[in-house]
């Protein structure tokens, strides 16, 4: 398990660079021309976090539907494996406002569990941008979750987000936060940063390689089991603490065939989920997931 930490922190060191990449902006560079259904896809998307992304400011003067639908291949919590191999499928849809103001509604079906439909969440939110190269984005929200066997530890959440590129569209990284909330509450943190390459760009179509590294850190609660013994009478008692601390490490690399109003991804992750406390050796866990969107100008 060294060498798996070691890559981690190799990874670590990565992600810095790509940052301080994406930041150190050429003020005297040309701006590229680029399909504004392209650019959005660049920015839209969904995980298991329920962020959704922001998107790119010359989005900002239309009114647009975007909808989308995922498909796992497996299932994976905060990387770790559950012992069940299933599929899941995230259907989306999402509406952009030219004042910044958007709401998605989306959800997720498993092909096991039951109810197969875990749960609905709708997420609104306000996006924009800052600087004179609006090369800095934000948006803030709020999303409220639906479980379908009741459950409500976590039905709310606050949402921040912090994106920035370099001026060519072909570096970028973005800073998520969450606070979770319902009968229980959690924190959580989400940075994602990828690199954006043209393979293929024709008038009516585009294919990119987008390969990408998210960090998820996260708040969570550990129970530890203590065996206690008083007169030869043995009771167990738990010791529960609150960590926050890495979670998981997840590279995804997708290759993206976008046209006019349609979107196609097709990509391969790899989990390097992080041991925390008293959980035995994680593995690392792969999935491919395909996707399919399509936009709808207003």
């Amino acid at each position: 398990m060294k060498t798996q930490s070691f890559f981690k922190k190799q990874l670590l060191v990565l992600w810095l660079l790509l940052f301080m990449a994406a930041t150190a902006v050429n003020i005297n560079a040309q701006e590229p021309k680029e399909d504004e259904i392209d650019m959005l896809l660049d920015e839209l998307f969904f995980n298991e976090q329920q962020f959704m992304n922001d998107i790119l400011d010359s989005f900002n003067t239309n009114n647009f539907i975007y909808t989308n639908v995922s498909f796992n291949s497996n299932t994976f919590f905060s990387g770790r494996d559950s012992g069940i191999n299933q599929f899941n499928m995230v259907p989306q849809i999402s509406y952009y406002s030219n004042s910044g103001f958007n709401i998605s509604v989306s959800g997720i079906y498993y092909e096991t569990f039951s109810p197969h439909w875990d749960f609905t969440n709708i997420a609104l939110g306000y996006y924009n941008t800052l600087g004179k190269n609006k090369l800095i984005n934000y948006n803030v929200g709020y999303t409220r979750y639906f479980y379908a066997n009741g459950w409500d530890a976590f039905t709310n959440s606050i949402d921040l987000s912090l994106g920035i590129r370099n001026k060519k569209r072909t570096l970028g990284t973005k800073l998520a936060t969450s606070y979770l909330f319902g009968t229980d509450q959690s924190f959580q943190i989400v940075s994602r940063t990828y690199a954006n390459v043209a393979i293929v760009r024709e008038n009516d179509f585009t294919l990119k390689f987008r390969p990408q590294l998210s960090f998820l850190m996260a708040q969570q609660t550990t129970a530890l089991e203590q065996l206690n013994t008083i007169d030869d009478v043995t009771t167990v008692e738990y010791i529960y603490n609150d960590i926050f601390d890495l979670l998981n490490t997840q590279i995804n690399i997708p290759f993206i065939l976008v046209t006019k109003s349609w979107d196609f991804e097709l990509g391969y992750n790899i989990n390097l989920p992080s041991r925390v406390e008293t959980e035995p050796e994680l593995k690392t866990t792969s999935f491919i997931n395909l996707s399919i969107g399509y936009l709808i100008d207003l």
